[in-house]
């Protein structure tokens, strides 16, 4: 359900190798492409643990959809031009039980 995932952490990142002489470790932030907005939704509001939040900044695992948020104001051209789509979705790994989380996103997924 997930058709692609940018993560510099992943060898097939067009950034890895920068990412990897420039980080000890490759973060807790990972985009991944829902393929339409309407996917995007759907998984969105089945989301129990990660909290849906306009800042990425908090300790606990928060997840923002850019088109419909912080990158709204660039509209459909704008986003379009550096690459974002309708249904990218950014999630910043918190310090829940890893479990926990991926359980939330596995349930949240089936809504697709």
């Amino acid at each position: 359900k997930v058709k692609k995932v940018l993560y510099p952490g992943l060898k097939e990142h067009p950034q890895y190798d920068l990412a990897q002489r420039q980080m000890r470790g490759f973060g807790s932030m990972i985009t991944f492409e829902m393929g339409s907005l309407n996917n995007a939704r759907k998984m969105l509001r089945k989301l129990r643990i990660c909290a849906f939040a306009e800042s990425l900044g908090g300790v606990e695992t928060l997840i923002n959809h850019p088109a419909t948020m912080t990158h709204a104001a660039l509209g459909v051209e704008g986003r379009k031009k550096i690459g974002l789509t309708d249904g990218m979705v950014r999630i910043s790994v918190g310090i829940e039980d890893v479990e926990d989380i991926i359980a939330d996103l596995d349930q949240a997924l089936k809504a697709v």
